[in-house]
């Protein structure tokens, strides 16, 4: 069965399952200060596939995601292919494009914060859209 319609994000962060409650916020907390280190003004959080998406210049790239026992970190599949083993060689599973994060273990904030600052390098060199 789908997830309700969240109407913004705050109500995703509210309705979010209460195990993942630290680990959604703090991924939240580490994408939203690497937007701001941009010093960009064009910088969103919002909704995308009723998930929290970051947005930098109109371009998605990457966003949150809420189960019952874990959360995921997604990017762009052609972008987080070249990570995957980095992922895995901290003993996280990566699936096509995400960074499956358990919420009875402890969000690996130096890998998450790596996997984002990777991703807006990308689209700083190549300007890369998601399906880019």
């Amino acid at each position: 069965m789908p997830s309700p319609k969240r109407v913004d994000v705050e109500d995703f962060f509210a309705s979010a399952p209460e195990a993942g409650q630290t680990h959604l916020l703090t991924l939240r907390r580490l994408s939203l200060e690497a937007l701001a280190a941009t010093g960009r003004d064009d910088v969103e959080e919002k909704l995308a596939w009723n998930n929290p998406a970051y947005h930098l210049g109109g371009v998605r790239l990457w966003m949150l995601q809420a189960f019952k026992a874990h959360c995921s970190l997604r990017f762009p599949t052609h972008q987080f292919a070249a990570h995957r083993a980095e992922v895995e060689a901290a003993g996280y599973e990566a699936g096509e494009g995400f960074l499956k994060l358990p919420y009875d273990r402890p969000v690996p904030e130096d890998l998450a914060a790596a996997l984002i600052a990777h991703r807006l390098e990308e689209f700083g060199r190549t300007g890369s859209t998601w399906n880019g």
